[in-house]
Order: C-alpha cells, then sequence, then structure tokens
C-alpha cells in the first residue's frame, strides 16, 4: 500500500511538473509571437492535448462576451486548450458583435480586438473623467455609426435622444487603443458596471441607500468585472464611530479607530442590515470596507467644486487600500 501511494505521489507530481513546465514554455512562446499551433506542439500533444479531449476533442475556437475576461484566464485558455479563445464586444442597440479579436494573435489578450467592417467607430473625450480622444494614448467613449443600429428605444424617444447624436450611438463604455488597431474597455461612463458573474450594479442608488445610514458622513462603492462581490470606502461620522467604540470598550483617536477590526465589522453588518431592509440583491452587498478618517476632498482631487465624486481618480488614490480588500476577502 505505501509502495503503491509512493507511486501515485510520484506520478501526480511529475504530471504537474510537466504541465507547468510545457504551461511556462508554450505562453513565453506565444507572447513571442509564435502561432499556437507552433508555440509548443510536444507539449499540445504530451500535456495539453488531454485538456482538448475533456472538451470533446474538436473545439477550434472560444469566444468569450458579457463582461470582461481577465487577462490571466484567457492566456490559460489559449495555451492548455489548444483553440483560439478571442474576446468581443456588443450590445443589443448595436446588433450584437461590434469588435472581435483576431483569432491567434496574442497581442489582443486582453481587448475587445478590433472594430468588426460595417460599422464606423469613433471615441468621444470624457473630459469630466479625464479621458482625452486626441491624446497619444487615445481614451474616450466609444461611439458606434452604421446600418446595423437599432431605430430608437419603443415609446421612448427622450432615451433614444440621449444616446443618439447625428447617427452616432453612444455606448456609454471608455474604451482605449492599443498601438495594434485593437480596443480594451477600461471603464464606464455611466456609473453603471457590471460584475464577474455578469449582474448590473447602479452605483448612485446604492450609495443614496447606505449613505442615510449615521454612521456615514460619505461612502463611495466600488466593483469591478473582474471580482463577484462589492466593496466601499466610507468617511465614518466620527461622533457616531467614537460612540459606538465607547460602548464596546474600544479606544483610540479617529485614524486608529478606522484601522479597528471589530469597528469595520460593525460597519458591515450595519450596511448589511440597512441592504435588507431595502431588499437589495445579493451581489449588492458590501463585503469589505476601508474606513478614511480623512472626508473626500477637492485637495486630494477626489471630488468636484459641486462635491461630486471623481470615480477614476478615487480609484487611483484607494487603489492600494481596493486590492487588499479583494485579496483579504477571497
Amino acid at each position: 500500500m505505501t509502495c503503491l501511494t509512493t507511486k501515485i505521489s510520484a506520478g501526480g507530481i511529475l504530471k504537474k511538473t510537466l504541465f507547468n513546465l510545457g504551461y511556462k514554455m508554450k505562453l513565453d512562446s506565444m507572447k513571442k509571437g509564435i502561432k499556437h499551433e507552433k508555440a509548443s506542439p510536444f507539449f499540445d500533444k504530451l500535456v495539453f492535448s488531454k485538456v482538448k479531449e475533456r472538451l470533446g476533442g474538436k473545439i477550434r475556437i472560444i469566444v468569450s462576451g458579457g463582461a470582461p475576461l481577465a487577462v490571466a484566464v484567457e492566456e490559460f485558455l489559449r495555451v492548455v486548450t489548444c483553440a483560439h479563445v478571442v474576446q468581443g464586444y456588443g450590445l443589443t442597440e448595436t446588433c450584437a458583435g461590434s469588435f472581435a479579436a483576431i483569432p491567434n494573435e496574442f497581442s489582443m489578450a486582453g481587448t475587445v480586438g478590433p472594430p468588426v467592417p460595417h460599422i464606423d467607430i469613433r471615441l468621444e473625450s470624457v473630459s469630466e473623467m479625464g479621458y482625452d480622444a486626441l491624446a497619444s494614448i487615445p481614451r474616450g467613449e466609444v461611439c458606434v455609426k452604421g446600418s446595423v443600429l437599432f431605430s430608437g428605444y419603443y415609446k421612448r424617444e427622450d432615451l433614444t435622444q440621449e444616446v443618439l447624436t447625428d447617427g452616432w450611438f453612444h455606448t456609454g463604455d471608455v474604451g482605449e487603443w492599443q498601438p495594434n488597431g485593437a480596443l480594451k474597455i477600461i471603464d464606464r461612463k455611466k456609473n453603471i458596471f457590471k460584475l464577474s458573474q455578469g449582474e448590473y450594479v447602479a452605483v448612485e442608488n446604492l450609495e443614496n441607500i447606505y449613505g442615510v445610514l449615521p454612521e456615514i458622513d460619505s461612502i463611495w462603492v466600488y466593483g469591478n468585472s473582474f471580482e463577484s462581490f462589492l466593496i466601499a470606502v466610507i468617511n465614518p461620522n466620527q461622533q457616531a464611530l467614537e460612540n459606538w467604540a465607547g460602548q464596546n470598550g474600544i479606544t483610540g483617536n479617529l485614524e486608529e479607530l478606522c484601522e479597528n477590526a471589530k469597528i469595520k465589522e460593525h460597519f458591515i453588518a450595519e450596511l448589511a442590515k440597512a441592504a435588507k431592509e431595502k431588499k437589495l440583491k445579493g451581489f449588492e452587498f458590501i463585503r469589505a470596507v476601508h474606513l478614511d478618517a480623512v472626508p473626500f476632498d477637492m485637495e486630494r482631487d477626489l471630488i468636484t467644486p459641486t462635491y461630486k465624486k471623481k470615480r477614476p481618480q478615487m480609484l487611483k488614490y484607494y487603489q492600494g487600500a481596493i486590492d487588499a480588500l479583494y485579496k483579504s476577502s477571497k
């Protein structure tokens, strides 16, 4: 029994080693521009053919859409499935596909590729978000024009006029042109975004719901398309925070209280209570929080003179805290 177990364990280690070695070699070759069928035929036959067999044995192309596919996931699938993996982009208003990555072009990983031939595309600057369509790296709202566009929203001329200007449909998505002609979706002009499972989140609505809690002076809710849950950065109400801390035997100045794990748990519990009262969906619950003792201010370029949140700037400023929240919550 001992000999058999040792043999099985050794075999498992050998297979894992071969898989990891083959994966690294093929990925490195593909990043150098070598087409996937020539990147590592030896490991394709020895290792990755097993994956292809589990997928039916005849798969040639995998197309992803609906929400961004993480670059690491796309690279992994490109290597181990022995198939072309491409991302696409389109909307109901544009009759589905408007962009599609070119198969076997590894440089397009993480993008939705170039536009399809039958439409016109342009980027329109979004100055309030800091996106310039005429910059050295063009960034702006993706606008589509062509015969495939919808004629308008049913009985909603007001909404139709909002999104159609001189024949151009404004998607609300912010894109970035890549040097190879592909487009990368990087942001959302409207404060509505998708989580990794495809759920749409209306972030301003959530901030209005959560912001009424007496413990909160201001709240910024954040989520991205590679994660399945929401987090928040909160400016706590100092008096409410200190009162609760005193009642629960927690001492320290405001900055120290904001770092206290028990206090963060209290905020998450209060947010959950508010979400349940408003009958929010599960993906609209806040799963982790960062408490900032310093109010969102213009000095850090986090808000406008009219106290509107500058979301791209807030994302940049709190990126470290966001990464830590997602890492610790998994």
